[in-house]
């Protein structure tokens, strides 16, 4: 049974991470190059779980911050028996990433990536062990979607699939366990369905409020598809089309033209305050 986490990254996925791993009373070392980031991440987590007990989803009593250690050495993770990365979207920055972990971590370790898309096997090649490699691809907001996508490659070991499939029932979530392939399940079949909802707004179609409107009533979406890519964020969304398109030479996946100038103006959704919709503070 995995008792010590560490988490590689304290942006909003990993603080997400972070706090249910607390909550599910397990020692967690969050990890971050920003001090500031993990202060944030902190506040951020002890906000979310007075959020929780005034609604009744969190017991009064339970107390997860002291389960919680920050810092900003990565060495620090070494005596973990899991060790999620969760940091952004680019290949290059991961492999980096479990370059190091597979030097500071001990050979049994699991290392896991919350990569939304990319390829696990490829991660994995640079890692001794890689039977050790996986995906556990959280949703977001973490405290509250119940899924997590577990990847396995082809040489991750069923041992490791059922270390993390029974972590994540301690979590409250659903472990649901599929094959290594360009961004896996969720995101093959979302994105296109965003990208499709930018092409019809960039030929004037409808707006992003109609757009979000009809699919919400009319095909019971519970959030509109260009609300939840202003909250996934429009660089992310645009870097698995791309990767996408890339790996499956499919035009279905080709990103729409105002999905990138929209990018490339950092317009990105809920992060900069500005995507489809604008955002407060």
């Amino acid at each position: 049974m995995i008792k010590r986490v560490g988490v590689i990254g304290a942006g909003q996925m990993g603080q997400g991470i972070t706090q249910v791993l607390a909550c599910a009373d397990i020692a967690v070392t969050l990890v971050d190059l920003s001090q500031d980031q993990l202060d944030t991440a902190l506040a951020t987590t002890e906000a979310s779980i007075a959020k929780l007990k005034e609604r009744g989803k969190l017991a009064a009593e339970v107390n997860p911050l002291p389960n919680i250690s920050v810092t900003t050495e990565m060495g620090q993770v070494a005596d973990c028996e899991l060790v999620i990365e969760a940091v952004t979207e680019d290949e290059m920055t991961k492999r980096r990433i479990f370059s190091s972990l597979n030097e500071i971590c001990s050979s049994d370790a699991i290392l896991a990536s919350n990569t939304s898309s990319i390829s696990i096997g490829r991660l994995a090649a640079i890692i001794d062990h890689p039977e050790r490699m996986i995906g556990v691809h959280f949703m977001n907001p973490v405290p509250l979607m119940p899924l997590i996508e577990v990847i396995e490659a082809k040489a991750t070991a069923q041992k490791t699939v059922a270390a993390v499939t029974e972590l994540s029932e301690r979590l409250g979530k659903t472990a649901v366990v599929v094959k290594d392939r360009p961004a896996f399940v969720l995101n093959r079949i979302l994105l296109p369905t965003i990208n499709e909802a930018i092409r019809v707004v960039e030929e004037g179609t409808a707006t992003a409020e109609q757009v979000d409107q009809i699919m919400t009533l009319g095909a019971g979406f519970p959030m509109g598809p260009l609300a939840l890519a202003d909250m996934i964020g429009l660089d992310t969304c645009l870097s698995i089309l791309d990767l996408m398109f890339v790996e499956l030479k499919d035009p279905r996946y080709l990103p729409a033209p105002m999905l990138r100038e929209m990018v490339i103006d950092q317009q990105l959704g809920r992060k900069s305050g500005v995507g489809f919709y604008r955002y407060d503070q």
